[in-house]
């Protein structure tokens, strides 16, 4: 049986990474959250939060773009930009803002980008095979 495939993430405000980084702010005071139910959605294409989470993270709004959705094609703000980390991962990626009753949402892109695929029958991610289960950036 194939399920879900949830995974615990952190998801950081970049700029106030950078700005730590920096030495301008302390580093606690990095907005961030930790989730333990993030679903993998292979079917999705980026990163998406709800809007609670959006708010806690101070992230800026970039612009508005059409999507496509199982209701239909809607119009969805972006956000940006966040550092996504999962199994020790991560992954820079601007934000597309759900509804409250939605979960976060990690499409193929940030996927990718950390070099993970989804093994269906452990309900889990691993490290792609191809790569030995390691993380590779395939540069052409």
């Amino acid at each position: 049986v194939m399920g879900k495939v949830l995974v615990a993430a952190r998801i950081a405000n970049i700029n106030d990474l950078f700005n730590a980084e920096q030495g301008i702010t302390a580093p606690d005071a990095v907005r961030a959250v930790e989730v333990t139910d993030a679903l993998v959605d292979t079917g999705a294409t980026g990163l998406s939060l709800p809007s609670s989470l959006i708010a806690r993270l101070g992230l800026s709004y970039l612009r508005t773009r059409s999507a496509r959705t199982s209701a239909g094609v809607v119009q969805a703000r972006v956000f940006g930009t966040v550092r996504l980390t999962v199994q020790d991962r991560d992954f820079a990626s601007d934000v597309t803002e759900l509804p409250d009753d939605c979960p976060v949402l990690i499409g193929q892109i940030p996927l990718e980008g950390m070099d993970f695929v989804v093994d269906p029958g452990g309900q889990r991610l691993i490290g792609n095979p191809a790569h030995g289960g390691e993380h590779i950036i395939e540069l052409y």
